[in-house]
């Protein structure tokens, strides 16, 4: 029997909702766009027109900072992806120097002393307004009991390709496959601590942490930086300030000097170089959940989605595609499956293009908030082109389907991949 959901996720669930007929009630505040150019969209939206991939603000000559090898990454404007081949036996956590880099615009070049981390709004007892707020240095943070917790991040869009390429769904956005997330060992400090120390009010219904790289621009809209709400039971459950990523300090392209972690959600919640804090006692929305990173489609309702949250599950060979195999001999293939809704605990290989399954061999114990590693033994007689299918099925009873359900900026893909591989 599978477990049951994850504790909160129901309340996760009820708050989605919640915040969404507020927010079309015109109870909650959208910083940052208007309610007329919000409504203009989704109705626009709602008709079938995709919005089209947002643009950047001017990024610098190198808006990513660290190396990008084309054996390791595969770069996509101020993003980077992943090579999943680049992965194969490098353990359970995501190499520093390998972990993909989502960014809107430019990675800022911060000064850890210079840094200060800000926190007001309505939602604090003693900070009713910007004017007054609580300020934490980097040592001031670094004094507080820390927390190490091994996490993935996923960007929403990760696999967005697969909906064009498998099923001919036309979606916009970066054309990500399956390189657009990472697992880390993060240390930092827990949000209700700081928060708290902050004087957290009984009203307090939504915090929303805000970025400190370039202000952004979409269809010739300035919307600010980089900001997205979360409810209170969520910033007061498992969120981290982390400072840490895999035993080192942050790396600037991955948030430093100190960014939010949100297990489990999708990646935009997570946000990186961390400046300031609103702790509101109103419901906050901003472009980031309402006019990005909702659902909308012809499956979905008709003014969209509630704002995503948690991710899906998927899986992921270590292998190159079009990677070459040698008839009559046997190999072994390795892969990572995993899920937003709990631990992976199963994990079935097709070795024939989904004619038949077999169980893969799990090498960790399943934990929530990670990947699940495993392989499989492979014997293949007649050589040609075939695909190699991974069907993961985690705690919360949700198995890979065949097909995904579509919506237009291609987010939260969870069909099986057919990954092509030639045998010779």
């Amino acid at each position: 029997m599978p477990s049951p959901t994850p504790a909160g996720h129901h309340h996760e669930t009820g708050y989605d909702r919640r915040r969404l007929r507020q927010w079309l009630d015109g109870e909650a505040r959208a910083d940052g766009v208007t309610r007329r150019r919000l409504l203009t969209l989704l109705a626009a939206t709602a008709a079938g027109t995709a919005l089209g991939a947002p643009r950047t603000a001017r990024a610098a000559d190198t808006p990513i900072v660290k190396p990008l090898p084309p054996e390791w990454f595969i770069q996509r404007g101020t993003n980077a992806e992943t090579r999943w081949e680049a992965l194969h036996k490098t353990g359970h956590h995501t190499p520093n120097d390998l972990f993909f880099v989502r960014n809107h615009t430019a990675t800022p070049l911060l000064s850890a002393d210079d840094w200060r981390l800000r926190l007001w709004g309505s939602g604090l007892r003693h900070t009713p307004s910007e004017a007054k707020p609580v300020e934490f240095g980097y040592d001031d943070l670094r004094a507080l009991p820390a927390v190490t917790r091994t996490a993935f991040v996923e960007c929403a869009g990760n696999a967005r390709s697969s909906y064009t390429t498998q099923q001919g769904d036309t979606v916009a956005g970066t054309p990500w496959t399956l390189g657009a997330i990472g697992v880390a060992r993060w240390r930092g400090v827990r949000l209700a601590d700081v928060l708290r120390r902050a004087g957290l009010s009984p009203h307090a219904v939504d915090v929303q942490p805000r970025g400190l790289d370039a202000e952004y621009l979409s269809g010739g809209e300035n919307l600010g930086r980089v900001r997205r709400p979360l409810p209170l039971a969520k910033a007061l459950d498992d969120v981290l300030l982390a400072y840490e990523m895999n035993g080192e300090p942050l790396p600037h392209d991955h948030g430093y000097p100190v960014r939010v972690l949100v297990p489990s959600w999708v990646g935009i919640a997570s946000i990186k170089w961390v400046g300031d804090i609103e702790v509101s006692a109103q419901p906050l929305y901003s472009p980031w959940n309402t006019t990005f990173y909702r659902l909308f489609g012809p499956s979905h309702p008709e003014n969209g989605s509630a704002p995503i949250t948690r991710q899906t599950i998927k899986s992921a060979f270590e292998l190159a595609d079009g990677a070459t195999f040698t008839a009559g001999r046997t190999h072994v293939v390795h892969g990572r499956s995993w899920s937003g809704a709990g631990a992976v605990t199963h994990v079935d290989i097709s070795t024939d293009g989904g004619t038949t399954w077999q169980p893969a061999r799990l090498h960790d114990r399943p934990r929530a908030g990670t990947w699940t590693r495993w392989s499989h033994t492979w014997r293949p007689d007649t050589p040609g082109t075939t695909h190699l299918l991974a069907r993961a099925t985690d705690t919360a009873g949700r198995t890979q389907p065949e097909t995904a359900v579509p919506n237009t900026h291609g987010y939260l893909f969870n069909a099986v991949i057919r990954h092509p591989v030639n045998v010779v």
